[in-house]
């Protein structure tokens, strides 16, 4: 069981399962809840769409279906998982944080984004940070450290 907390260099680059699990995690929950909730306001709209509001469903649906194959090759798609964050993060502060400073946030149109928002949480502790930043920020691979 111990196992789980230990670095896997021969299947997964030095990341430690409890990691990849997570990720898997959190891909398979952005398929479920993300899809459903996005392919059906597309699904079922009926009449013409705002474009800004057409174009956040799309761009969620287009993260359930690329959450499929994050899932499959989870240290592949963690860019994905960091857009997610950096986006949701960036809305929270912006968006989320003045009216809940203002104590307006109770009842205003961003309450409920606000609630699925906070979420980020679990991409944030799923993601296996030193080595995200190791092949993705510095570009290097464990075998050139």
């Amino acid at each position: 069981m111990l196992k789980i907390f230990e670095p896997d260099y021969l299947k997964y680059e030095g990341v430690r399962r409890i990691n990849i699990y997570l990720l898997k995690t959190v891909f398979l929950l952005m398929f479920l809840f993300l899809g459903m909730d996005a392919w059906s306001a597309i699904i079922l709209n009926r009449g013409s769409w705002n474009p800004a509001e057409a174009a956040a469903w799309c761009i969620w649906a287009a993260f359930s279906v690329l959450s499929i194959f994050g899932f499959l090759r989870p240290l592949m798609f963690i860019p994905l998982l960091i857009l997610e964050i950096v986006y949701k993060s960036i809305w929270l502060i912006i968006v989320a944080y003045p009216l809940w400073i203002a104590d307006s946030l109770a009842g205003s149109p961003a309450e409920k984004m606000t609630y699925a928002f906070l979420w980020v949480a679990l991409p944030i502790v799923a993601v296996p940070w030193g080595y995200t930043v190791r092949k993705y920020f510095l570009g290097r691979s464990l075998q050139s450290n």
